[in-house]
């Protein structure tokens, strides 16, 4: 852990960007025998932490020691004001801390470096990097020299923004200006940043350029790329970094192996994860909450659910409590499984243990009822939710209206709908589509269209998802005309059509018989970069065969062999029908008998 100076507690804490590892969701895991084995061989390491802040406690005293200070004579000096100043940042209460800056510069009391720090950081803390660049400037104008805390704290701002190439540029302008040299923590927020974007590349070359800069990385710099690679599924690359990393002599830690495991359980690979399991205890490192919630995702994503519930009695015989994670992916392994009753009870334990179900935990069972088709038991959840203290978020809303869509009650989704928007829940992509869907299966085609253009108004852009539900729906009510239309707008807006898109408007071309326009849109996604698969080519074939051209899908046939694509089932049951009339075209013979 960095130690922090003085100067630092207006910048963000470090063990924060150190310990915010969060988790996803895990894959299929190992034998359970000797992992059980593994755990009951360790003895639990409980950790408590009681620390308090000193000094001002709440914001009421703070207001009236500031008032007091400001009615003295002589003033005092503004090191004592900013003793003042900072336990409020540390109490979060950014607003006050600026209007007590304004104050103090209007009783003329001058700012120092210490001062503008504060300043910097409240901005930053309320996404306001405009001001905060613009206190920053004040610095040169007091003559005063920006120091590591300001840069620090001006990248953690971008980065909270999720403004890398910001935080990216000020590093550069400000190191290589001279103005102040970077430390370890400047590094670990610029590559945190890199990593919350997908960039590894940039992160592990910014971690390559910390020794020139004099700066020596630490177990936060190399658990925050390895996390990171893991995520994406680069277990290989996080391997190899976290070799480097114990061969420079940094001990991992929790943090680190948690995030290793994740990964390779991402990849399936359940012998490294016991290795894992194993080297962590050789180390005197246990697994904490975190750990065991990894694992028993993992045995419920691969239907191991006895597993994953022996994982959890584990955790409890060893002092530690699982947490809603643990539950809720219990719960989600159990609907996986269809074995709704058994999800109802975990989710019944949880709400006997207080607060424990939130949000989240509602939705996965919610998504269980649904994927059962007992939407009526969803619905309950639902409803239930505001007596439990919780407001259903975007996810919740989108999945119900799905199920009532996949029900065929579009009457009740479309409620729905209406109701999340009155709700102040901002309907995504994903819930636009869905809506689309259900109002294309029900021919209400002009509903539909409707529905796209709020969403272009509501500047959320639809994806090529939702204009391939769309194209589809015309296409199947025999309005090809207005789905050509729809298609030929797509690139425009910068969408790009997939071999879906393509295969749905061969299919509405084929059946209004348009098969010359057909068969140019087959050649002309080749030449776009999209290749047609076996999809394609049986739409385009059955399509010939409908119209009676068996020559022409005779030869698509040869070609669709040639590329490595099979007839399927409805192909092949047209090609069938052919053949049992009384007069076989001799073109479809002469391919046979060549085939024989």
């Amino acid at each position: 852990m960095v130690k922090m100076t003085h100067k630092s507690v207006l910048s963000f804490s470090c063990w924060d960007s150190y310990c915010s590892y969060s988790i996803r969701r895990g894959m299929p895991f190992l034998h359970s025998t000797p992992l059980v084995a593994l755990f009951h061989s360790q003895s639990s390491n409980p950790t408590k932490s009681g620390e308090t802040h000193r000094g001002v406690s709440n914001v009421e005293d703070a207001l009236k020691v500031f008032d007091e200070m400001l009615q003295r004579r002589p003033l005092p000096s503004v090191v004592r004001f900013n003793q003042v100043l900072a336990p409020l940042v540390k109490l979060k209460h950014y607003p006050t801390v600026l209007s007590l800056n304004s104050q103090m510069l209007l009783s003329g009391i001058r700012p120092n470096h210490y001062t503008l720090n504060i300043t910097i950081n409240c901005y930053c803390r309320l996404n306001r990097m405009d001001y905060a660049l613009s206190v920053l400037a004040h610095f040169f104008k007091l003559g005063l020299q920006p120091d590591v805390a300001t840069l620090n704290t001006l990248i953690h701002g971008f980065v909270l923004q999720n403004r890398v190439a910001d935080a990216a540029r000020l590093f550069s302008k400000i190191v290589v200006g001279g103005h102040c040299q970077p430390d370890v923590v400047t590094f670990n927020t610029l590559i945190k940043g890199f990593c919350a974007i997908g960039n590894n590349t940039a992160a592990i070359q910014l971690l390559g350029k910390m020794e020139a800069n004099g700066c020596q990385p630490d177990i936060i710099t190399y658990s925050t790329i390895i996390d990171s690679l893991g995520k994406d599924t680069l277990v290989d690359e996080a391997k190899n970094l976290f070799s480097e990393m114990v061969g420079r002599g940094i001990a991992p830690d929790l943090v680190t192996y948690n995030s290793l495991i994740q990964g390779v359980c991402n990849l399936g690979q359940w012998k490294e994860v016991t290795r894992l399991l194993y080297e962590m205890a050789s180390q005197d490192i246990f697994p904490n909450v975190f750990t065991f919630s990894i694992l028993v995702d993992a045995f419920c994503k691969d239907g191991m659910v006895v597993q994953a519930k022996n994982v959890v009695q584990i955790m409890i015989q060893r002092g530690i409590e699982p947490d809603t994670i643990t539950y809720s992916s219990l719960m989600d392994g159990h609907c996986l499984r269809g074995e709704m009753d058994k999800a109802k009870q975990v989710f019944d334990l949880m709400v006997t243990k207080g607060s424990m179900v939130n949000v989240q935990s509602c939705s996965i069972l919610i998504n269980g009822y649904c994927k059962q088709k007992k939407i009526d038991k969803a619905y309950k959840i639902f409803k239930e939710m505001p007596l439990r203290g919780l407001v259903p978020d975007t996810v919740t809303y989108t999945t119900l209206i799905d199920g009532f869509c996949k029900e065929g009650r579009l009457q009740e989704a479309k409620n729905l709908f209406s109701e999340m928007q009155d709700c102040g829940q901002l309907p995504n992509v994903q819930t636009y589509s869905i809506i689309l869907d259900g109002l294309c299966n029900n021919q209400q085609l002009f509903e539909a269209i409707e529905f796209l253009r709020e969403m272009e108004r509501n500047k959320l852009k639809p994806n090529v998802v939702t204009y391939n539900i769309v194209i589809e729906g015309l296409c199947n009510a025999g309005e090809v005309q207005s789905a050509k239309d729809l298609f030929c707008g797509l690139s425009p807006k910068g969408v790009q059509p997939n071999v879906r898109t393509y295969t749905i408007m061969i299919n509405g071309l084929c059946k209004g018989g348009l098969l010359v326009e057909a068969e140019e849109m087959l050649r002309e996604m080749e030449q776009k970069g999209c290749s047609p698969n076996g999809c394609t080519y049986n739409t385009i074939i059955r399509g010939y065969i409908n119209n009676n051209d068996t020559s022409r899908a005779t030869s698509l046939i040869e070609e669709m062999s040639e590329r490595g694509f099979s007839r399927d089932a409805s192909t092949m049951e047209l090609i069938v029908d052919l053949l049992s009339k009384d007069t076989v075209d001799p073109v479809l013979l002469a391919w046979l008998k060549d085939k024989v």
